[in-house]
Order: C-alpha cells, then structure tokens, then sequence
C-alpha cells in the first residue's frame, strides 16, 4: 500500500503543463512491461484497448471482473503508478461508482479516468450531475488515502467534427472543467480536441493540468507541449497499429504457405 501511496503522488508530480506527460496506452501486462522497458514513466489503459484485446467492444461491455483481473495483473507487472480508464465508472448512480473506486484502488490503481459521456444513451450527464460522479470517486479515494489522480473527460470535442470547434465549445468545456475541479477532478481530458488555438486557451484558463489524446489531425508533441498541455494520450492507436502488423504478418505467412 506504501508503494501505492507513492506511485500515486508520482502520477501526480507527473502532470506538468509545458512538460507533458506522454502516455502510449497499455491494454495488458505484456504491453504494460514493455512500454516500462522503453521507459515510460507511467502504464495508462485505454477501455477501448482492453475490451479488444479481450474480444468485446467498447462502452463497459467488458465485464467488471475482468477489467479489475486486468488491472490487478497490470499493477504486479510493473513498478510505475498505473492509472486505468474506467469509462462511465460502470454504475448510473454516484454509490456504485464509489465502490467500483475502492474496488479498482484496492487492485493497485494510482488513477482513473471517468467519462461524463453516457455510456448506454446518448448525450452527455449534466455538469451538475458528473460533478457528483466525481465526488464520489474522490471520496472513495479519501476513504482509502490513496491519493488517486483522477482524470476527467469530457466528451464535448467529439460530439462535434474537428473543423467546427469554436469558442462555445471551449466555454462549455472550461465550465465543465471548473466544475469537475470543484468536485475533486486532478485533470480534464478533451479527447477530439486539436486546434491549437483552443488548445492554448483551455490550458490558459484551465484551473486543472489539461490532457489530449493524439490523433492525425493533432499538433506535434512538441507543439502541444509549448501550448501548455501536461499529459498526452495515445489511446488506441498502438493497440491498433500492431494489431495491423499481425495482420500482415499472417496475410504473408498464409500467403507463403500457397507458394
């Protein structure tokens, strides 16, 4: 538990805007252990990830007892803070993600994101409504003392092609930011949001470290980095990129055995 406590004042530490974390998501221990050898300074999950590589689809089909076996062998793999995307927290009501919390922190968790998409219907939950999810997260997280960094995402830039962000979509994001902030949040996550205009802003007016996920339309990391951006998410991308590679590697083996 000790070594808990200081990944997560690590994961904390970490989150420095101008000097962002980079995180190329893990979805296993295998993955987890290798991106620790490449010398990454802390192991993120990605839903989308796990749920594929355990053959389920994305938006908490992946059963609750898996994603807690998942993340259990992810913390005894490695020895960096570990921090795992929780989706919509898998419960509707404040109580269930409270105790879906203490179950994930009692797994080696140092951080979670939650989502205020709505994971069932469509549409985002109301400000007011995800600031009690996020307090919920935050008590469980006091209840234990483990001080879990806990990463906010709105959904806001993904409801909305990248071209059409404007300022109102920054507004609607930074009155969500402030209030997941008031409610415990550590950071906001703005997956979709790649005009490096918002971007500066959002980090300027945050009061939270702000974190983006890469995409092809998404500015360098060292652009990203001199807007102010404290944490950098690759998401899928790796999962994808060498599920790809194994493709083509049996495509020319199959291929091979035609000869």
């Amino acid at each position: 538990m000790n070594n808990q406590l200081e990944q997560a004042r690590k994961l904390h530490e970490l989150h420095r805007g101008g000097s962002p974390l980079v995180l190329v998501n893990a979805w296993d221990a295998g993955s987890a252990q290798m991106i620790q050898e490449a010398g990454g300074q802390a192991i993120a999950t990605g839903s989308w990830s796990v749920a594929a590589a355990h053959g389920y689809e994305d938006g908490e089909k992946l059963p609750f007892d898996l994603v807690l076996a998942n993340l259990q062998r992810i913390s005894n793999s490695v020895d960096l803070p570990v921090t795992i995307d929780i989706e919509g927290g898998y419960g509707a009501s404040p109580g269930d993600i409270k105790n879906h919390v203490l179950q994930i922190i009692e797994c080696g968790a140092a951080g979670i994101n939650l989502e205020d998409q709505k994971i069932h219907e469509p549409g985002l939950y109301a400000v007011d409504e995800q600031a009690l999810r996020i307090t919920a997260v935050r008590e469980a997280a006091e209840h234990t003392s483990i001080p879990l960094f806990i990463n906010a995402r709105t959904d806001i830039f993904l409801e909305t092609a990248a071209h059409d962000h404007e300022e109102t979509h920054l507004e609607a994001a930074l009155q969500r930011a402030h209030a997941y902030a008031e409610a415990g949040a550590h950071g906001i996550f703005v997956p979709g949001l790649c005009n490096e205009i918002l971007i500066e802003k959002l980090c300027q007016q945050s009061s939270i470290p702000v974190n983006v996920m890469i995409s092809p339309d998404s500015p360098s990391l060292q652009k990203l980095a001199s807007l102010g951006v404290a944490r950098i998410s690759y998401g899928p991308h790796p999962y994808l990129l060498l599920m790809d590679v194994l493709r083509q590697a049996t495509m020319r083996a199959l291929a091979l055995q035609k000869l």
